[in-house]
């Protein structure tokens, strides 16, 4: 069966070849509307259903999965950074406490429907003013919901992590490959 992963990040794709090398990037075009009603796993669940489901409508004979991560802090939904200053408000807040990932996964083909999410704690340690603006020279911040990768430089920040390194990276490969051996 042909598979789609409806995801434009690359570190998604290179978990993703963890899994299998048999499978097409096709990024969906859906915009993503944040519900504000919607706990935090069910968000990422639901921003990732909309992906799949996009994808899967222009290739209807394809097993599509479509992801999404968020970072939580405060009851906050701490996405991609606008901005310098974004970034640096977001990496202010993160610094020297715990936070929340979760990454929402959704199997669709035709007829079929599967949602879930992962959920990992990560512990920064306390920043300074210039060590955050360091981090956001190097231009790492910009395309990652909160505006760091913990694979990048962004890891010598977390002091510790609670739950699966990978829902951090964006693709908890463990989960997903057990869910598409059942699927």
């Amino acid at each position: 069966m042909r598979i789609i992963l409806a995801s434009a990040s690359p570190r998604r794709a290179e978990l993703m070849q963890h899994i299998t090398e048999d499978f097409e990037i096709i990024p969906s075009q859906e915009e993503e509307v944040v519900d504000e009603v919607l706990d935090h796993h069910e968000l990422v669940m639901e921003l990732a259903r909309i992906k799949a489901v996009s994808v899967l409508n222009k290739h209807p004979e394809a097993l599509v999965i479509g992801c999404d991560t968020i970072v939580a802090v405060d009851n906050l939904v701490l996405g991609k950074p606008k901005d310098k200053e974004d970034a640096f408000n977001m990496l202010s807040l993160l610094a020297g406490r715990s936070h929340e990932v979760y990454t929402g996964v959704c199997l669709a083909k035709k007829g079929k429907l599967e949602q879930f999410y992962s959920r990992t704690e990560v512990f920064f340690a306390p920043l300074t003013d210039e060590e955050i603006y360091r981090y956001i020279a190097t231009g790492e911040p910009y395309d990652k919901a909160g505006a760091y990768g913990i694979q990048g430089r962004a890891s010598t920040f977390c002091e510790r992590i609670e739950g699966d390194y990978f829902t951090v990276m964006g693709l908890p490969v463990a989960m997903l490959y057990k869910k598409l051996e059942s699927f």
